[in-house]
């Protein structure tokens, strides 16, 4: 394996990785994200002292950049020139010449033996060097080998974004700016700032100054995840901060001088008890006292559509488009109760005036929010700017010339695009919700919920199959969340956005056909990982390449291993204790023999450089002969079930307990079961009929914990409180009859159990109670 060397930079302030060398053999040579085409070539170009810059203009930011980043890092002074011999020997050429034909933001990269040349227009420029920056080596002296290639690359879509919500937590300005420089080192060109919400306030608006000194602080923070404490417990902190307006022109510089565009979001017409807590004459119910949010959730307290309101708002964005050059200004229009509305008289005189009434697909209180979007718009565009908001938007008629974010699901997405107007893909369903956790939440940081592992959000296709080619036209881009409910530190935000930040990039750059994931998480994310891990970041440490959860059976446990972050170490133990650093080091594959009806279990993690670890895998090995039928002769269908209640941490305190219910199950469904059951367990038991003697796969997809056995012996180990998560194991079974056993429980309110069947030969299918027997 060999080594990859890494190299923090600041450039101007800013942020280059370095993480390739000329020896990397990969089809994308380490870079991230994929380029459209790649051709390599024999040679190397030596950059030195004597290597000349020539440029169009020595002013352009990109070419301010380099020289800055060679000067800063490589030790390189070499002051750029302009442009007027192309064929200069030992030259490195900044130029947008010949790039008329170039998709926007794209760029070609030439390295020969004799010159480097960079070819591309603004951004374009700028990311052919972010792509040069990563082919340097950072183990070189007074010189820089890169390999000769030829490179032509562009984005797929125009909109590349990743959101920051600062209103739940506050973040620093310079923790913004890191946030902005990794975004570019990565290609990601809009940064969408969540600047109000119910807790907390955080623009300056000089017309209205309550917004900051009461809008920006709460008193203190719900403990914990809300739903998991009766009563609500609270830490009795102070929460509090905002960024003035020279702060964020700062920002905006900065961002701009990065070829990143920055969206700012001010949310209405729910999600606004902050504002509502400073000027409570703007709520439906002015003597109500509003405060700035101490809890999660969706609250009922919505902006009443009255003229005072809209005057406030044309106020606020006045001053936000004054500071914010982006053409997109985001209104949220997301989780906005219409409770209040229904109770104003106010609100339903106003909709009786404007002729709003309730029909088959949407309430007059939906109607009137539309109204709502609608005149925002309206100002919006007066000022030549457009809105950009949540699906919600599309509720009760969508604004004429508003861009929709699509987080619900792909659906609002697809109904905008055909109605022809713009969108941005961004759905938790595909992975796009990067507060939600990495692993099973018992081996992770308290997080939200949910399961978005890296290969989730890699494997998102923005464009749906349903719309047509012209309606996929308006599918302008994608973008990653960043909520904070449950991320109160920098370190914290890191970790949750590191590494799947990486993976929308390419979602986001690459065409479809480039991409290839293990290409990306085996052979170039570990060396990115690397530098991460050795500049202080915190990221999320994937587990070993090549180590899974799962069961099988064979007479041999075999080690072939390779750690996910270059330069890290991969210990494991075949003892069933957890592996730690005094463990055995993974160096060469290993093979060891299991004798008959036993087994071995092989656990591993992954100990990077700077100490952070990777969750434990555990894969287990029987040694045991094709389990034999059993004798059974009924025919009955289903499995019987005995149900417990209770909040259950694992499968096996189920045993321990007292069933309330028993029964024959015709299905797995739980939704019964959950609706009068918030915490409960169940184990289900019968027999399934094998045809042939054969390598049989099952799995199960569980929301929380689950353990099948067949015969008494695992085969499927999914235990644990997590969102819903797939794992298997297989099993050798002879034809006949076999006992079946299967364990799970739930403490949430999304209950997910589904348990599946690989038959050799045929497709993995889902396993229904119906076709077994007790």
């Amino acid at each position: 394996m060999y080594k990859k060397f890494f190299l923090l930079f600041f450039a101007i302030g800013s942020l280059s990785i370095t993480i390739t060398n000329a020896q990397d053999s990969g089809p994308n040579m380490g870079i991230i994200p994929a380029p459209v085409s790649l051709k390599k070539a024999s040679g190397s170009f030596t950059l030195s002292r004597q290597t000349v810059i020539l440029a169009d203009s020595t002013n352009n930011k990109a070419v301010v950049f380099l020289a800055d980043y060679l000067r800063s890092k490589k030790m390189l002074n070499i002051k750029p020139g302009i442009d007027s011999n192309k064929n200069t020997p030992n030259s490195l050429i900044l130029t947008s010449a010949g790039t008329d034909s170039l998709p926007a933001e794209g760029y070609r990269l030439t390295i020969t033996p004799q010159q480097i040349t960079i070819a591309g227009k603004g951004a374009g420029l700028f990311y052919g060097i972010q792509t040069l920056i990563q082919l340097m080596p950072a183990d070189g002296g007074a010189t820089i080998q890169l390999p000769c290639v030829q490179i032509t690359d562009y984005p797929r879509f125009g909109y590349r974004g990743v959101m920051l919500d600062v209103c739940r937590h506050f973040f620093s300005v310079e923790f913004v700016k890191k946030y902005i420089d990794l975004m570019a080192a990565y290609k990601l060109n809009n940064f969408h700032w969540h600047l109000t919400d119910d807790q907390g306030w955080r623009i300056e608006i000089k017309k209205y100054p309550k917004l900051t000194t009461i809008g920006s602080q709460r008193a203190q923070t719900v403990i914990g995840n809300y739903h998991d404490r009766t009563p609500q417990q609270f830490d009795n902190t102070p929460v509090g901060g905002f960024y003035t307006q020279d702060q964020i022109r700062d920002v905006i510089k900065y961002a701009a001088d990065r070829y990143i565009n920055i969206v700012p979001e001010i949310e209405m017409p729910g999600h606004s008890e902050a504002a509502l807590a400073a000027y409570p004459e703007l709520g439906c119910e002015p003597t109500f006292p509003y405060k700035v949010s101490e809890t999660w959730g969706v609250f009922h307290d919505t902006y009443c559509p009255s003229d005072k309101t809209f005057s406030f708002l044309e106020d606020v964005l006045t001053e936000v488009m004054e500071l914010f050059p982006s053409k997109y200004i985001h209104v949220g229009g997301d989780e906005a109760p219409k409770d209040a509305w229904k109770k104003s008289a106010f609100c339903q005189k106003l909709c009786k005036k404007l002729g709003l009434k309730d029909d088959r697909n949407s309430t007059k209180e939906d109607k009137l929010q539309s109204y709502f979007i609608q005149r925002v718009e309206k100002f919006v565009n007066s000022k030549g700017r457009s809105i950009i908001g949540w699906d919600e938007i599309l509720e009760g008629g969508l604004s004429p010339n508003a861009t929709v974010m699509s987080w619900r699901g792909e659906a609002g997405g697809i109904a905008a695009a055909q109605q022809n107007h713009d969108v941005v893909m961004t759905p938790g369903s595909g992975g796009l919700y990067i507060d939600h956790s990495q692993g099973k939440l018992s081996e992770e940081p308290l997080n939200i919920g949910g399961y978005d592992l890296l290969s989730k959000i890699y494997s998102y296709n923005p464009t749906p199959a349903i719309l047509t080619p012209d309606q996929q036209k308006h599918i302008v881009g994608v973008q990653a969340n960043l909520w904070t409910e449950y991320i109160p530190t920098e370190n914290k935000a890191e970790y949750m956005l590191l590494p799947r930040m990486l993976a929308l990039s390419e979602v986001a750059w690459s065409p479809l056909a480039n991409k290839n994931y293990t290409d990306f998480a085996n052979n170039r994310l570990p060396s990115h990982l690397a530098w991460l891990d050795k500049n202080g970041f915190d990221y999320h440490v994937p587990q070993a390449i090549g180590a899974q959860d799962t069961i099988i059976f064979g007479s041999q446990l075999n080690v072939n291993l390779k750690p996910s972050v270059t330069g890290a170490t991969v210990y494991y133990t075949i003892d069933s204790y957890t592996p730690r650093e005094a463990d055995i080091p993974y160096t060469i594959p290993m093979t060891y023999n299991v004798p008959q009806d036993q087994y071995r279990e092989l656990e591993t993690i992954v100990i990077t450089p700077s100490g952070k670890r990777s969750r434990v895998t555990s894969t287990f090995v029987y040694n045991k002969s094709p389990l034999p039928a059993v004798n059974y002769q009924s025919t009955a269908s289903g499995l019987k079930y005995l149900l417990y209640t209770g909040a259950f941490n694992n499968t096996s305190e189920l045993t321990a307990a007292a069933a309330v219910d028993t029964g024959i199950a015709k299905s797995f469904n739980t939704s019964i079961i959950r609706k009068n059951n918030p915490a409960f367990g169940i184990i289900y038991s019968g027999f399934i009929r094998i045809d042939s003697d054969n390598v049989y796969g099952f799995s199960t997809l569980s929301d929380d914990g689950s353990e099948l056995s067949i015969d008494d012996i695992p085969v499927v180990k999914n235990d644990g409180k997590h969102s819903s998560i797939e794992q298997g194991g297989s099993v050798p079974l002879q034809k006949g009859y076999h006992r079946f056993t299967l364990k799970y429980f739930n403490v949430g309110t999304t209950g997910t159990l589904r348990v599946y069947l690989t038959i050799p030969g045929k497709p993995k299918g889902e396993l229904s109670p119906d076709e077994m027997y007790n």
